[in-house]
């Protein structure tokens, strides 16, 4: 985060990719394609139904979920409506300094002043209006983000916000520097952990060593999202959850008799599940 932002617009789109108007996402199609076999290509994309429940449905609003141009449409839509008009009509209207930072649907707008946030965060339900989408009340936030010995207190935030699955904040280096930091969000470790677990329970019947090299994916996938400088030690609280909850399941396989922990640490030493590793240095 640039130096000298102090507060944040944490903002999130109610169901954003169900949403986008189709006549809009035309209209700023067709200032960028003149090939009419293209726009006539990605209106079949659009047309092409959605199966839920074996049922095929067409809704008459949105992309198709799954669908291969889906996230690039989605992406072309939000370029328009927020990423150009924060650009070009935004920022040369704000006093202090600014930065816009998305990815997909999730943002954040940092500014330098509190009166230049709380307009941002007056106008974006207005701007988003226009294109028949909604910022969701209760996700969007203006928090106050400056360095703690600097920080003029602010009802409305804590401090800290979440982007793309991490939660910043701020704490002391080993130096005692006020630094951002960032970690797992409260809502991802949980939902991480509860997957672990009703994946072993469903997949208990596998052969362990199936067992294994599936677990194995899952945390060096999840390790290598979340391996984030300051973040060692919720990617070892996984690590520690998926090797408990691989010992429970493991000891109801059998009506018979639980795996004692003496078996379970034999097994720990021949399937040796991968340690947590800081891939991202931020």
């Amino acid at each position: 985060m640039p130096e000298g932002i102090g507060w944040i617009v944490d903002a999130d789109v109610r169901g954003y990719f169900d949403s986008i108007d189709r006549t809009h996402l035309r209209a700023i199609l067709r200032q960028r394609v003149n090939d009419g076999s293209l726009l006539c290509l990605i209106g079949k994309w659009l047309r092409a139904g959605v199966m839920d429940g074996g049922v095929l449905q067409h809704p008459e609003t949105g992309v198709v979920q799954g669908g291969v141009i889906s996230p690039v449409l989605a992406n072309v839509m939000l370029h328009h409506v927020l990423d150009v008009w924060f650009a070009q009509e935004v920022q040369p209207r704000l006093k202090g300094r600014s930065f816009l930072t998305r990815f997909a649907d999730d943002f954040v707008i940092g500014c330098e002043r509190e009166a230049d946030a709380r307009r941002v965060m007056a106008v974006l339900p207005k701007r988003f209006a226009r294109f028949g989408l909604r910022i969701h009340p209760e996700k969007t936030a203006l928090i106050a983000f400056s360095t703690p010995s600097a920080r003029q207190g602010s009802a409305e935030g804590n401090g800290t916000f979440d982007f793309l699955g991490l939660t910043h904040y701020w704490a002391q280096s080993r130096r005692g520097y006020w630094v951002i930091k960032r970690k797992t969000a409260r809502k991802r470790l949980r939902r991480t952990t509860k997957a672990l677990w009703r994946w072993c329970r469903v997949n208990r019947h596998l052969p362990l060593q199936d067992q294994y090299g599936m677990l194995c994916q899952k945390l060096r996938g999840h390790f290598q999202y979340y391996g984030i400088r300051g973040n060692y030690r919720l990617l070892d609280v996984v690590r520690r959850q998926a090797e408990e909850a691989w010992r429970f399941w493991l000891s109801r396989r059998s009506h018979k008799s639980a795996i004692s922990w003496e078996r379970f640490q034999q097994l720990r030493k021949m399937f040796v599940l991968p340690t947590p590793k800081i891939v991202h240095s931020l």
